[in-house]
C-alpha cells in the first residue's frame, strides 16, 4: 500500500537563533524520497529546531528548506502538506479513535465515502481496526500511539515527522513500536524525518542518520556507516553501549615501527594504519577502541596489557567487565557469563584492525 510519491527534503545550510544562543549552526542534509532519516542528539542538539524549522513552526535566521525541490521558507505551515506526530499524542479525549482519524478529513471536506475508505484502509494498516468506537482514555499508551500516527498520515501528507514519538512508552512496548514503526514506514514508503536521543532506536530504525552536538552536524551515514567509521570523538563516544573507549596516546617511531604511547602501555601500530597516523603529522592522538574489541584473559599473555577488574556487569549471554588502568575505568565485552572478584588483574588484547585513531587538537578521525 503505498499513497506516496517521490519526494526529497532538503536542508542547506540552516541557522536558528534564539537571542544569544545559535541553536543550530550551518546545518546541511539531504533527505532521499521514501527515506527513514532520522536526527539523533542529545539534549541541546538542536535536533528538534532542526525539525521545527522543517514543518514551518520556526523561522529559520539563514539557509533554506525545500521539499520536492521548492523553497518553502516562505509557506505557511498548513501549506507546506506535511504531517508531525508529538511525543503527547494530542488526540481529542472526547472523540472516538474513529472520530480522531476523520477529523481532519472533514476539515478538508472529503465526501463521507472517500473519509470511510481511508481511515478504515488506515486502521488495517496500523491493527487498530477493532480499537475505531472506542475513546483515547480507554486506550493503551502503544494504541494511543498508533492514532496519533494514523491521524498524521490520514491526509496523506508528502513528508512525516516525528519528534520522539515513542518517548512516553515502556521499555518493552517501545521495543515493539520500533519493529512497527519501521514495517509501516517501508510498507508506506513515505519519506519521514525522525527525531531521537536515543541512539538505539537510531541504529535499528533509520536507513540513515543525522547526528548533531550543540547545533553542529557531525556527521550523516548509515547505522553501519557511524557505528564503524565515526567522523570524530563526538560520534564515536555517542553511537555504541557500552561506549567507546579512550586513551590519550603519544605517537613515536622507534627502528621502523610506529608504536601508540600511553604511559602505561604501547601499542605498535600495522602498517597501513601506521602510514595514515604519520601522514597525519599528529603527534598527540586519541586511540579509540569499542568494548567488544577488546579481549579479555585470566593469565598473563604476551604484548597484553595487565588491568585490574573494577566492577563486572552480567547481562546473562554476556558480561560487561569495567577495569581499571592507571586509576582510569574502561570497559570490556566479555561474550559468556563469568564472575570475576573487583581488584583481580586481568590482561587485555585490542583488536588492532578495528581500532580508531583521532587528532586530539579536534578529535576527527584520523583511522
Amino acid at each position: 500500500m503505498r499513497w506516496w510519491g517521490m519526494v526529497e527534503v532538503e536542508v542547506r545550510n540552516l541557522v536558528k537563533r534564539f537571542g544569544k544562543v545559535v541553536a543550530v549552526n550551518h546545518v546541511s542534509f539531504k533527505v532521499r524520497s521514501g527515506e527513514f532519516f532520522f536526527l539523533l542528539g542529545p539534549s541541546g542538539s538542536g535536533k528538534t529546531t532542526v525539525l521545527r524549522c522543517i514543518a514551518g513552526l520556526e523561522d529559520p535566521d539563514e539557509g533554506d528548506i525545500l521539499i520536492d525541490g521548492v523553497r518553502v521558507n516562505d509557506v505557511h505551515p498548513s501549506q507546506r502538506d506535511i504531517a508531525m506526530v508529538f511525543q503527547n499524542y494530542a488526540l481529542y479525549p472526547h472523540m472516538t479513535v474513529y472520530d480522531n482519524l476523520a477529523f481532519p478529513l472533514k476539515m478538508r471536506g472529503l465526501p463521507k465515502s472517500e473519509i470511510e475508505k481511508r481511515v478504515r484502509e488506515l486502521a488495517e494498516l496500523l491493527r487498530i481496526e477493532e480499537l475505531l468506537d472506542r475513546k483515547p482514555g480507554q486506550l493503551s499508551g502503544g494504541q494511543q500511539q498508533r492514532v496519533a500516527l494514523g491521524r498524521a498520515l490520514v491526509r496523506r501528507p508528502k513528508v512525516f515527522l516525528m519528534d520522539e514519538p515513542l518517548s512516553n512508552l515502556d521499555a518493552k512496548l517501545r521495543v515493539y513500536m520500533r519493529a512497527e514503526l519501521k514495517r509501516m514506514q517501508k510498507d508506506l514508503g513515505i519519506t519521514t524525518i525522525y527525531v531521537t536521543h536515543d541512539q538505539v532506536e537510531a541504529m535499528t530504525m533509520a536507513d540513515r542518520i543525522a547526528l548533531l552536538n550543540k547545533g553542529v552536524l557531525q556527521q550523516v551515514g548509515t547505522p553501519s556507516e557511524v557505528y564503524h567509521r565515526p567522523a570524530n570523538t563526538f560520534v564515536a563516544g555517542f553511537i555504541g553501549s557500552p561506549a567507546m573507549n579512550f586513551f590519550d596516546a603519544s605517537v613515536v617511531e622507534e627502528q621502523g615501527k610506529v608504536l601508540l604511547d600511553t604511559g602505561n602501555f604501547r601499542l605498535e601500530l600495522p602498517s597501513d594504519i601506521a602510514e595514515l597516523v604519520l601522514k597525519s603529522g599528529e603527534s598527540e592522538v586519541i586511540l579509540g577502541v569499542r568494548p567488544e574489541h577488546i579481549k579479555v584473559y585470566m593469565e598473563k599473555q604476551p604484548d597484553a596489557v595487565p588491568a585490574r577488574v573494577f566492577v563486572v556487569e552480567p547481562l546473562g549471554f554476556e558480561t560487561i567487565i569495567d577495569f581499571k588502568v592507571d586509576d582510569k575505568v574502561y570497559k570490556a565485552r566479555y561474550p559468556k557469563e563469568v564472575y570475576i572478584e573487583p581488584g583481580t588483574t586481568i590482561y587485555i588484547k585490542f583488536d588492532m584492525e578495528n581500532i580508531h585513531i583521532f587528532r586530539k587538537s579536534d578529535g576527527k578521525a584520523i583511522v
